[in-house]
């Protein structure tokens, strides 16, 4: 079985209680993963990650379906803000400083669209 980039994160979350713990847990431990840099692929399998342990985890909370995504799309975004940038290299931050933002609508319209393919399978495995 190899190890993934996202396993030391996805371990800290599933330890914890709420989902507010989970995702900060999660983005903690892949801040602490990335601090010498980060492939695309790396961040994306980070947030498909954060993406499953927060949609089994709000699967959990007693509210509706929207507010659920809210919950993890909050996440996903919390995720980006914390690694995105370790993904450019240094000469490329003032072009990045500009596409950032588009970047992270992106990112969040990608997740939000995930979210809806992720949940019937994770519906599946439980």
């Amino acid at each position: 079985m190899s190890v993934q980039f996202s396993d030391g994160p996805s371990i800290a979350a599933d330890a914890l209680p709420s989902l507010a713990e989970k995702m900060k847990s999660f983005c903690v431990v892949a801040i602490l993963k990335s601090a010498n840099g980060i492939t695309v692929s790396e961040f994306s399998e980070l947030t498909l990650a954060l993406m499953r342990i927060s949609i089994a985890a709000a699967d959990a909370v007693p509210v509706s379906g929207p507010e659920r995504k809210e919950f993890v799309l909050a996440g996903v975004g919390l995720l980006f803000d914390s690694v995105a940038d370790r993904m450019i290299p240094v000469l490329a931050w003032p072009v990045w400083i500009l596409l950032k933002p588009m970047a992270r609508t992106f990112t969040l319209s990608m997740a939000s669209g995930g979210i809806e393919a992720i949940l019937p399978l994770l519906k599946v495995i439980s």
